[in-house]
C-alpha cells in the first residue's frame, strides 16, 4: 500500500512537472510571436499553399519555379506536380485554410500551434532525459531547451523546423520506448513518427536505415523491424502512389542534386560561403533552359545539377574535403562567416557556441561507456555528415540542438560528479 502511494505520488509530481514545463514554453513563446513573427506565408510554403487551394494540386505554376533554379519558368497554365518540396509541411499549412480565417488570423493560429508543439515537444524532451539522468539535471536539461533562443524563435516562423523538432522528439522517445519494451503501441508510434518525417525531410531517409541497422543489433526481433518497415510504408504510400501515378516510378522526391551543387557551387568554394546558389555560369544555365517544360523538369533539372555537382568536386576534390570540414565546423560551433548580419546577436552566437563546445566534451564521455545515448552519436553525426555534404542555413542548428543539449547534460552530469569527489 505504501510502495503504491509512493508510485501515485511519483507520477503526479511528474505530471505537474510536465505540465508546467509545457505552460512555461508557451508563456516565453508568445511574446515571440508578435515580436519577430511572420506575418504572410512567403516563398515556396506561398505558391504551395496557394495552388492547393486554387488548383487542388501540390505543383507549381508560371514563374514560381524560378526562386530555385535562377531564370526558370513554366510555360503559362502548365502546373508541375511538385517534386521538389518535401509535401507534409505544405498539407499542414493548408489544413488551416478551412478555418476561413482572415490573413493575419489565419497566420496566427498556424504560429500559436507551432508554440504549442514546441512547448509539448519540450515535456517529451523531460521525458527522454529522465531515462538518463536525475530529475533535476532532466529539469536542468529541458529548460535550456525550452528557453535555448534558436528554439524560441523558430515557433514565431513559417517554417518545417517547428514540425520537424516536434515530431523528432516524439520519434526519439518512441525510439527509447521499443528499445525497452516491443509492444504494438510502441511500434506503431515510431513507425508512424517515422512515416510523417520521411514526408517532412528528405535526409530522413537516411536516418531511419541506420536507426533499422541499430536496431536489428540491438536484437529487436526480426518480425518487428518488418512491421516498422510495413507501418512506415503504408503512412508515406498515399504521396508515393500520386508520384507513381504521375511520373510512371517510384519516387518520393527529386532534388538531391540540386542540393549537392549547392553546397558545392564554385561560388561556396572560393568564398567559403553556402550561399549564392541564385548564380549559375552561363553554359549551364543554357542546358537548364533546354530542358523540355512537361512532368518530368524537376527530375531531369535534379539529374543535371547532380552532373554539375560532380564535374565541380573532380575538378577539386581536396578543396571540397576542406570545405566540408568548415561547414561541419559551422553546424556544430558557429558559423565565423555567416552573411546574416542577425547572425552575430549575441543572443544567437553565445549560446549555440557554448553548446557546441560542452557537446562535444559529453559526446567524448558519452561514447566511452555503453549506453544507448551511443545511438544519439550516431544520428548527431549522421546530421552533421549530411549537411556538410549539402548546404548548411542556421536553422538547420534546430535539427540536432536536442542531442546536442542531452550531450551537454552529459557533461554537465561529469563535472558534477568530479567536484563532488574532490570537495
Amino acid at each position: 500500500m505504501i510502495s503504491m502511494k509512493k508510485y501515485i505520488n511519483a507520477i503526479n509530481k511528474e505530471t505537474n512537472i510536465l505540465i508546467l514545463l509545457v505552460l512555461f514554453s508557451i508563456a516565453i513563446r508568445i511574446p515571440g510571436l508578435f515580436i519577430f513573427g511572420d506575418t504572410d506565408l512567403q516563398y515556396e510554403w506561398r505558391f504551395l499553399v496557394n495552388n492547393l487551394i486554387e488548383f487542388k494540386q501540390l505543383a507549381w505554376k508560371d514563374c514560381e519555379f524560378a526562386y530555385s533554379t535562377t531564370k526558370v519558368c513554366l510555360d503559362k497554365n502548365f502546373l508541375l506536380p511538385n517534386l521538389w518540396m518535401p509535401p507534409l509541411y505544405a498539407y499542414y499549412l493548408y489544413f488551416f485554410t478551412f478555418l476561413n480565417l482572415e490573413n493575419q488570423n489565419y497566420i496566427f493560429t498556424i504560429l500559436f500551434s507551432q508554440v504549442l508543439f514546441s512547448s509539448i515537444s519540450v515535456a517529451f524532451f523531460y521525458k527522454i532525459n529522465n531515462l538518463f539522468f536525475s530529475k533535476n539535471l532532466s529539469l536542468l536539461s529541458s529548460l535550456i531547451f525550452s528557453i535555448f533562443p534558436l528554439h524560441v524563435y523558430a515557433s514565431s516562423q513559417i517554417s518545417s523546423i517547428s514540425l520537424q523538432i516536434f515530431l523528432t522528439i516524439f520519434f526519439l522517445y518512441f525510439f527509447f520506448q521499443l528499445i525497452k519494451k516491443e509492444n504494438f503501441l510502441s511500434i506503431f508510434m515510431f513507425s508512424l513518427l517515422s512515416g510523417l518525417l520521411i514526408l517532412l525531410r528528405g535526409e530522413f531517409y537516411a536516418i531511419l536505415i541506420l536507426t533499422l541497422f541499430y536496431l536489428f543489433f540491438k536484437k529487436i526481433k526480426i518480425k518487428n523491424i518488418f512491421l516498422i518497415i510495413l507501418i512506415t510504408l503504408i503512412t508515406v504510400s498515399p504521396y508515393v502512389v500520386r508520384n507513381i501515378i504521375v511520373f510512371e516510378k517510384f519516387i518520393m522526391m527529386k532534388s538531391f542534386g540540386y542540393n549537392i551543387w549547392k553546397g558545392n557551387h564554385p561560388y561556396a568554394m572560393e568564398n567559403s560561403l553556402v550561399v549564392g546558389a541564385e548564380i549559375v555560369e552561363e553554359d549551364f544555365q543554357k542546358k537548364l533552359d533546354s530542358v523540355p517544360r512537361d512532368k518530368f523538369l524537376r527530375i531531369n533539372f535534379d539529374n543535371l545539377f547532380m552532373d554539375k555537382a560532380i564535374e565541380n568536386i573532380k575538378k577539386n576534390p581536396t578543396g571540397h574535403i576542406i570545405l566540408f570540414f568548415k561547414k561541419a565546423a559551422s553546424f556544430l560551433l558557429v558559423d565565423l562567416r555567416s552573411p546574416d548580419p542577425n547572425y552575430y546577436n549575441v543572443a544567437h552566437y553565445l549560446p549555440i557556441l557554448l553548446i557546441g563546445i560542452t557537446s562535444l566534451l559529453g559526446i567524448g564521455f558519452t561514447f566511452r561507456k555503453k549506453s544507448d545515448l551511443n545511438y544519439l552519436i550516431l544520428i548527431f553525426f549522421a546530421y552533421v555528415f549530411i549537411f556538410s555534404t549539402v548546404s548548411v542555413l542556421p536553422r538547420y542548428k534546430l535539427i540536432i540542438l536536442p542531442m546536442q543539449i542531452i550531450f551537454t547534460t552529459v557533461f554537465i552530469e561529469r563535472v558534477k560528479k568530479r567536484i563532488y569527489r574532490h570537495g
